[in-house]
């Protein structure tokens, strides 16, 4: 992904993107976590590489006077070896909060550093998102939670799916982790997106199991022995 012009394979391009694009969604995930972090977007054209950042709370990703994005370009610019001029960074507000696993990761991360009891904060995670629009949510919390034996809370509410190729479209998950002082508390979101014709809040590819029921055309021609 780098901007050398050295000829590789397409395995090896395939693997060298993928290598990029985790260590990119990881660096811009711990810098901009406190920012509603929602994910990345690597857009490759002839002339430059562009980044498209999504976040809930844009202003802040982009700084005063864009300082914070050009600052984040720099850093992208010296750690891939991009030449100058070659890469560019946007931010994109996500369309709802609601329906962003990553935002609610973090959100559920932010409550519990609070010292908010995890019952409590998994079920207001819960609760907006089921408010938001989502088909189904669930939430999974395991570690030391209360006694010192480690174990696993799981709330869910709606309509999830768990298999085949829809999974891959419809279900939006995140994880995180959260360092108490018991030890660390893994948090795992998974959110079931709502159909959307318009492909804006959710896929615009409909289930494979949905049925569509047409309304009956009307009679154009008489039928026999009935008077038109």
């Amino acid at each position: 992904m780098a901007a050398s012009g050295v000829k590789m394979s397409k395995k090896r391009k395939f693997v060298a993107d993928g290598v990029f694009y985790s260590e990119l969604n990881e660096f811009l995930a711990r810098e901009l976590a406190d920012d509603g972090y929602s994910g990345v977007e690597v857009r490759v054209t002839p002339v430059r590489t562009q980044v498209v950042i999504r976040a809930t709370q844009t202003k802040d990703v982009l700084g005063e006077d864009g300082r914070r994005i050009r600052e984040l370009t720099a850093l992208i610019q010296k750690r891939f070896g991009f030449a100058s001029g070659t890469i560019e960074l946007f931010a994109e507000k996500i369309a709802n909060r609601g329906l962003c696993a990553m935002a609610q990761a973090e959100s559920l991360r932010y409550k519990l550093f609070g010292g908010l009891p995890v019952r409590r904060a998994c079920y207001g995670v819960l609760r907006f998102v089921m408010e938001n629009g989502a088909k189904g949510c669930e939430v999974s919390v395991s570690g030391k939670l209360r006694a010192q034996r480690a174990k696993t809370m799981k709330f869910m509410d709606g309509y999830m799916i768990s298999t085949g190729f829809p999974k891959e479209v419809y279900i939006d998950k995140a994880t995180r982790h959260v360092l108490l002082r018991q030890g660390v508390i893994g948090l795992m979101v998974k959110i079931m997106l709502p159909h959307d014709p318009k492909g804006k809040i959710g896929p615009a590819k409909p289930m494979p199991d949905a049925i569509t029921i047409l309304e009956p055309k009307e009679d154009l021609y008489a039928r026999p022995g009935v008077a038109a």
